[in-house]
């Protein structure tokens, strides 16, 4: 069953980010909002970790929290709210890592 995990806590203060890479599915999906946008900067263990993961096309990061926190990627595509329901409507469950 296909699942789309959120993640808004910074990676750098606990191991959700490393827990949920471990249990991803071939077909689960990854989107980081808030704090754990800080995952993807550049030369970070984090960054590379996720690179390994190999989650081509199945990495978001929401638009507006990439820009508050000046971190950019190419690594993760961005997407907006629209874009977050409609990822959530398309995986049969959404997994969030509070």
């Amino acid at each position: 069953m296909p699942t789309l995990h959120v993640l808004s806590h910074s990676p750098f203060g606990d191991e959700r980010l490393n827990s949920c890479l471990r249990l991803l599915g071939a077909e689960d999906a990854v989107l980081l909002c808030g704090d754990a946008v800080y995952a993807l900067r550049e030369g970070s263990d984090t960054q590379r970790q996720l690179q390994a993961a190999n989650l081509a096309q199945r990495l978001f990061a929401l638009d507006e929290d990439l820009q508050a926190r000046a971190v950019s990627s190419e690594l993760a595509k961005a997407v907006d709210y629209q874009a977050f329901v409609e990822l959530s409507l398309h995986y049969d469950k959404v997994n969030s890592w509070l």
